[in-house]
């Protein structure tokens, strides 16, 4: 039998994607957030939506600049993800507070982490939503993956600290390619 589920708890049952991490930089400063709000919305040329709330300072850097990195991490950097996400980069230097390699970019001024698995150069395509829902419309101008990093597995945010990590995989008959 079915029972009722708050509607705060929604959110939960429909977690996007990995937790990844987005890196601005503005005025020469570089920084770098958790985020979880993400999803593909096209496949060529890829465009990411995700939503960077008002109240992050990536906010403001990726508004002005139009440009960032999702940077994803393996399972094993989950203990800095989650730090990460629960300080404000206002006034602190999270890649040093975090141990956390700065590497430049080739399309963009934020730089790639070192420590991921991957990292996609992005700039803002889209800004239509973000004074209603604070989502960004980003498209990827180029991508990495670390080789040495093999079968990573990825960190999902099910809410109020609870975290997922990725499982084993399956392969099923698809028309996808």
């Amino acid at each position: 039998m079915m029972k009722d589920l708050p509607l705060s708890k929604v959110y939960q049952l429909l977690e996007p994607g990995p937790v990844v991490l987005l890196t601005t930089s503005r005025k020469g400063r570089a920084n770098v957030m958790t985020m979880s709000w993400h999803m593909m919305v096209e496949f060529e040329p890829p465009l990411v939506a995700c939503v960077v709330s008002k109240a992050n300072h990536s906010f403001a850097a990726l508004r002005a600049t139009g440009e960032c990195i999702i940077a994803i991490p393996a399972l094993e950097l989950a203990p800095k993800v989650v730090g990460v996400g629960n300080c404000s980069g206002r006034d602190l230097d999270k890649f040093a507070a975090f141990g956390l390699t700065p590497m430049p970019a080739k399309r963009v001024a934020p730089p790639l982490v070192a420590e991921c698995f991957a990292n996609l150069e992005c700039k803002v395509a889209d800004t239509r939503l973000v004074n209603r829902y604070n989502l960004f419309i980003l498209e990827v101008l180029k991508a990495w993956r670390d080789p040495a990093q093999k079968n990573p597995k990825t960190v999902h945010h099910h809410g109020y600290g609870t975290f997922v990590a990725d499982g084993e995989t399956i392969k099923l008959k698809s028309k996808m390619r």
